[in-house]
């Protein structure tokens, strides 16, 4: 079983993607070595995603080419 990452001092921070305002905002935190935290910034407290480092490549990647935007 793969342990979830304490992500009690993780630095987040707002994606380039969001538009800017108060209520599209996705933040995502670095530094954590095979996953990638991501979180609703409306809701610091809310749950978290953790994607595989692959599969948030392969959308940030979509997103950037055209594929998925």
């Amino acid at each position: 079983m793969k342990k979830t990452p304490d992500l009690a001092g993780a630095v987040w921070r707002k994606s380039s993607y969001s538009d800017g305002g108060e209520d599209n905002c996705v933040e995502v935190a670095d530094g954590f070595p095979g996953a990638v935290p991501v979180r609703d910034s409306k809701s610091l407290e809310g749950p978290v995603l953790l994607f595989p480092d692959a599969a948030w490549s392969g959308f940030i990647g979509g997103v950037t080419d055209g594929r998925l935007g």
